[in-house]
């Protein structure tokens, strides 16, 4: 596709508001001075100085950055021409913003802005997959009866995995699985004798006799080389937020509720992620699952990207393309296709174009809730225990996340992960037991709650009401 044809009908650089200045939003910000056809400065932090920070950090010179802490001198400082930073998006939300992009990662916070933004007529560019476990498919329905859309964005794994699962779908490709490779690779230093993952280094001495997987089944090389490795973290939550946000928009699910997650080396994906009766892992097919990328430190990266893995139909085809070095299982059975990349807000563009321009999502025009991200409590669990979200991975200490179907909120029901999050247990959870609705103290003031509630009436219940109050 010619990206400057397909975007060529934009008739003026698209204006953006960025809410959280983090890691996502600073790369935004950075590649959003840039690009031609948008325009990024409008952001917004819990405190304005940090988003002022974000656009001097950029080279920004102070004087031109206005603090605004309301609503008039945010239009003052846009007449002017000037970047603006403020502490609150209900400041600039009246601003002439084409899209909003909510990259907070704060549950409550995020479903907030997300409601905000729509209200105020905005699309929304939802990077916080927090809010989007929960709520996104009735954000999205909520921003198409105003005429919008809510888009992941491209940069993110999930856009990119529902955009080349989509891709394969067009082509006639009978996909067999699709994922994405974890965040972090485990590095193999054969002449060191250690594995390293996420700045983590272990001995591993015995790991050389499971470095190629040879004619061995995978399952049992899966379990070796996991048990090797125990001592790293082989499960993360934003693994399988990530791909919850593909299952509502593709339809694929996982067949674990845990993700099989093997640690493979690129040239033996096709191979782990395949039918059992083919010599594979899986029990089904239009799996979605993860693998960790193990290399030689001398090796490239996959750098978290996304794959399909399809049957090789015509086999005089796939014989040639994998002289070519394509990836190929060893039966010759399958293929995997691939992206090798994910470059956060440096590569969001694209899905803020999209909204703007052509008004689509890069996700799906409709999501529908089909999986849900519930919480298991790997220790016991106390009355009155806060379930802090925290860390780079925004975790909930003691409890381990899963996939489940999706259901509407009741008392014996598995309460979404990160609606439970930074919520207090009201009663004791046993260790393996989910963390249920009924098991957690929630503000009935909260927007995230109001928004979920109106997601299950619209999906499970029957039309949902079409506006929250704020």
């Amino acid at each position: 596709m010619n990206h400057l044809d397909y975007y060529a009908t934009a008739r003026a650089p698209v204006e953006t508001c960025v809410v959280g200045s983090g890691g996502f939003g600073r790369s935004f910000l950075a590649q959003g001075l840039r690009v031609p056809l948008m325009h990024a400065r409008i952001a917004v932090d819990v405190d304005a100085a940090i988003a002022a920070a974000g656009f001097t950090a950029l080279g920004i010179p102070a004087a031109d950055v206005a603090l605004c802490a309301n609503a008039d001198q945010a239009r003052e400082a846009w007449i002017h021409g000037r970047f603006i930073a403020a502490a609150d998006l209900s400041v600039v939300a009246g601003l002439p913003i084409d899209v909003v992009v909510e990259a907070t990662g704060n549950p409550e916070a995020g479903a907030r802005h997300s409601r905000i933004a729509i209200e105020a007529g905005h699309h929304l560019a939802l990077a916080s997959k927090e809010v989007d476990s929960v709520i996104g498919p009735y954000l999205a329905h909520f921003a198409a009866q105003r005429g919008k859309v809510v888009t992941p964005v491209d940069g993110d794994q999930p856009s990119l995995l529902i955009g080349l699962i989509t891709w394969a779908q067009t082509l006639g490709f009978d996909i067999v699985a699709a994922g994405k490779s974890s965040e972090y690779d485990f590095v193999y230093d054969a002449a060191a004798g250690t594995m390293s993952s996420d700045g983590k280094t272990v001995a591993m001495d015995e790991f050389a006799g499971l470095w190629d997987l040879g004619e061995r089944a995978v399952g049992e090389v899966a379990k070796l080389r996991s048990a090797a490795c125990a001592q790293l973290p082989q499960r993360a939550v934003p693994d399988l937020c990530e791909l919850l946000v593909v299952a509502n928009a593709t339809g694929f699910v996982p067949d674990r509720p845990d993700l099989h997650a093997p640690i493979a080396r690129v040239p033996e994906v096709a191979n782990f992620f395949g039918p059992i009766g083919e010599g594979g892992m899986l029990a089904g097919e239009r799996s979605l699952d993860v693998f960790h990328c193990l290399r030689r430190p001398d090796e490239a990266s996959f750098a978290g990207g996304v794959f399909v893995v399809v049957r090789c139909e015509d086999r005089v085809t796939w014989d040639l393309l994998a002289a070519k070095g394509h990836v190929i299982s060893r039966d010759g059975r399958r293929a995997m296709l691939y992206l090798p990349r994910h470059l956060l807000g440096l590569e969001a563009a694209t899905s803020v174009l999209d909204a703007a321009v052509h008004g689509r999502s890069s996700g799906a025009q409709a999501p529908q809730p089909r999986l849900d991200l519930v919480a298991r409590a790997t220790r016991s669990l106390t009355a009155g225990t806060l379930l802090a979200m925290g860390g780079h991975h925004h975790t909930i200490a003691g409890t381990a996340a899963e996939l489940q179907p999706a259901a509407p909120l009741g008392d014996g029901q598995a309460v979404p992960f990160y609606l439970a999050a930074n919520r207090r247990l009201v009663r004791d959870v046993a260790i393996g037991a989910t963390i249920n609705f009924a098991d957690i103290e929630i503000d009935p003031d909260s927007e995230l709650l109001a928004l979920r509630r109106l997601q299950d009436e619209c999906f499970f219940g029957g039309v949902g009401r079409s506006a929250v109050t704020a």
